[in-house]
């Protein structure tokens, strides 16, 4: 397994405000909705703004309508939690939706500062060395990729020979052409990375380098820019990854992901493929190239590890 420190992003003059971020989702969340999702009448055929109107939320959710869009416009430093859980019922949010909007809502303070380095404990490395079916990766906050196993550079590529803050998630995927051929599914990889990096915004707003990297993804791609303005949010979770590796062809992987019981803000990612599929011989091959394999890659730049 291969150890570096953990990337670090340039800081951005400024951070994201809070007050805006919670201006936009509630009003994406809101937009999203139509009267007859919530069982209200539509007595019009011309409506000015997408989805619920104002006034028909806050009837939803049992606040005024002046109380709402105070809400609305970012000032919800006094709300309540009974007054957000009654708007996040009535915006029917998921449970990644609702801690999104207390974050927003009700910051708490940090002890510890935005930007400080997170480190990974040595059992844990040791971890992720002896898991050698298939790819394992710790992810962190802004989806810094912290550390990884073999067959995870034999997979992705091998992270090692990479400038130490392009060993990111959102980077790779949306700065990395390669990364777009890799993931079968890149619309789907691309929607969850945003929506995760945007619920790591909502908790740490005055993160220098995650400004920084929103600021520089939002400069250099489309993509990341209709999606970071869609104002999504999701947890790390599980799935099913479909990848086209150049080396064995396709790979169908279940990914599941989690927490750290003592740090919530790292994620193990674990891939596995259904034994005796295709892609379980895939990796079954990959694994007996060794090196050979991480040499090839995913289109990365030639690896010579070292331990």
């Amino acid at each position: 397994m291969d150890e570096y420190p953990e990337p670090v992003h340039e800081a951005a003059a400024g951070a994201l405000d809070p007050r805006a971020e919670l201006s936009e989702f509630l009003r994406t969340r809101r937009a999203r909705l139509k009267p007859e999702d919530v069982g209200l009448p539509d007595f019009g055929r011309h409506r000015r703004v997408p989805g619920l109107r104002r006034e028909e939320l806050a009837q939803l959710a049992g606040v005024s309508v002046g109380y709402y869009t105070r809400l609305e416009q970012g000032n919800g430093q006094h709300v309540s939690a009974e007054v957000l859980d009654a708007i996040a019922r009535a915006l029917r949010l998921n449970d990644a939706e609702y801690a999104h909007l207390t974050h927003l809502a009700k910051p708490k303070q940090k002890k510890k500062p935005a930007g400080r380095t997170q480190q990974v404990r040595g059992p844990l490395r040791t971890l992720l060395d002896t898991m050698d079916g298939g790819p394992a990766i710790l992810v962190g906050r802004r989806g810094d990729i912290l550390a990884w196993n073999r067959m995870a550079a034999a997979v992705f590529g091998d992270w090692a020979e990479l400038p130490a803050h392009e060993r990111n998630w959102a980077r790779l995927v949306f700065l990395k052409a390669e990364y777009h051929d890799l993931f079968v599914d890149w619309q789907d990889k691309a929607n969850d990375v945003v929506a995760q990096l945007r619920l790591d915004a909502g908790s740490h707003p005055n993160d220098p380098r995650l400004s920084a990297l929103v600021g520089e993804l939002s400069v250099k791609s489309e993509d990341f820019r209709r999606l970071w303005a869609a104002h999504d949010v999701k947890d790390r979770c599980h799935g099913i990854q479909r990848l086209h590796h150049p080396l064995v062809g396709e790979l169908e992987l279940r990914l599941e992901s989690f927490h750290l019981a003592d740090d919530h803000e790292q994620t193990l990612a674990t891939y596995h493929a259904e034994p005796g599929s295709p892609s379980a011989e895939a990796l079954r091959l990959l694994a007996s190239w060794g090196t050979d394999a991480t040499r090839t890659g995913t289109g990365a730049p030639p690896a010579s590890r070292t331990r």
